[in-house]
């Protein structure tokens, strides 16, 4: 049986309401085939999975804070930050594992914690260890918005990448020549497409920064949307720009230039 480590903590106490508690969850895991150690990989001076726990600690709305992980470091960077962790067991810390899964494994490791301590859970605050481009604020909204709204089931953020619209997505056949990844009469006309980047209005992408849930989306995770099903079926926007989960080495000095953009500067 999966052991949740009982890290102790500092974190600021917030007011919950009748509701429940929000509880971030952040997941990485130390194996990377395209960029290998990126969790802790220096973003400006600091590991990239720093980020993310960093925005959760900054949210005034996050009550308690926990990372699902089988990497040494991170689990030593979690104490460091006092979070709580859960062990990420081998079979969803390989390469095949879908982050669905981990987070709905973590899910029910948090909620025999908080059901031992007779607390409920308002949302769960999902955050990838690989993914920095996040804010307190950012999370807050997320939060804010699910409480007005009790018909959603998830609040995202969005950012808008119209230069990768699905119109102009390619795919290679068996004779390695380009086709249109999508028929392009799923867009319309074809005899009234263009590559124009704007012609189809803006696209909007759930970036990963983070996804704000209501747990019944991780307890019937099959009745999501693909191809983030956690998020459920009714998702609102959380706006933003720029933000990405990171993959690539190359995307680092994006991040970066990100991550300048809302005060962050070089630790040295």
């Amino acid at each position: 049986m999966d052991k949740i480590i009982a890290v102790k903590k500092n974190i600021k106490s917030k007011q919950r309401n009748q509701k429940g508690i929000n509880c971030a969850l952040m997941i990485g895991r130390k194996g990377s085939k395209g960029f290998p150690g990126k969790i802790m990989y220096p973003v400006l001076g600091r590991p990239m999975s720093w980020y993310s726990i960093n925005a959760a600690k900054k949210s005034k709305l996050v009550d308690r804070i926990f990372i699902s992980t089988d990497s040494k470091e991170l689990k030593k960077l979690a104490k460091r930050e006092r979070v709580e962790l859960i062990d990420r067991p081998y079979e969803l810390a390989t390469d095949k594992a879908l982050g669905e899964h981990v987070f709905v494994h973590g899910y029910y490791e948090i909620k025999k914690i908080m059901e031992k301590e007779k607390i409920k859970i308002n949302t769960v605050i999902l955050l990838f260890a690989n993914a920095p481009t996040i804010t307190g604020k950012l999370i807050d909204q997320g939060i804010k918005i699910l409480n007005k709204d009790q018909s959603l089931d998830s609040a995202v953020t969005t950012s808008i990448y119209n230069m990768w619209s699905p119109l102009r997505a390619r795919r290679l056949d068996k004779n390695k020549t380009l086709k249109p990844f999508v028929p392009f009469n799923t867009f319309g006309n074809p005899k009234t497409l263009n590559c124009d980047r704007d012609s189809q209005g803006d696209v909007f992408y759930a970036d990963m920064s983070v996804s704000v849930v209501r747990p019944h989306c991780l307890e019937k995770l099959k009745n999501g949307l693909l191809p983030q099903k956690w998020m459920g079926k009714k998702i609102a926007p959380i706006f933003s720009w720029g933000g990405c989960d990171v993959d690539y080495k190359w995307q680092v000095p994006t991040v970066e230039f990100w991550l300048r953009k809302h005060s962050f500067k070089n630790k040295r």
